[in-house]
């Protein structure tokens, strides 16, 4: 994947214990790596993270942001179908 520096994500975390996170970040593998250590946000202090589930591309935060709220108003199943779909189209 080629990133702009000016490309925002919207990623979702999958939890050991399940549960979803999702949030909004200019590199997801940093994001990650602190979400891992334990300095990411408060759910994934207590929920720890296993891997990142999907995530997708936003032109700007603006973008990035509603699109997190919209995502965080959806139930795990229907974020779960949103993440195959993200991957899948990662992969086209």
């Amino acid at each position: 994947m080629t990133q702009k520096n000016s490309d925002w994500f919207v990623y979702m975390l999958e939890c050991c214990n399940g549960k979803i996170y999702t949030g909004i970040t200019t590199n997801i593998e940093n994001r990650f790596q602190k979400h891992i250590e334990g300095k990411g946000a408060k759910f994934t202090q207590r929920n720890k993270p296993s891997h990142i589930m999907a995530f997708t591309v936003c032109s700007n935060r603006s973008q990035a942001s509603k699109l997190e709220w919209e995502v965080k108003q959806l139930t795990a199943e229907q974020k779960r179908c949103l993440g195959v779909r993200w991957n899948a189209a990662q992969h086209c």
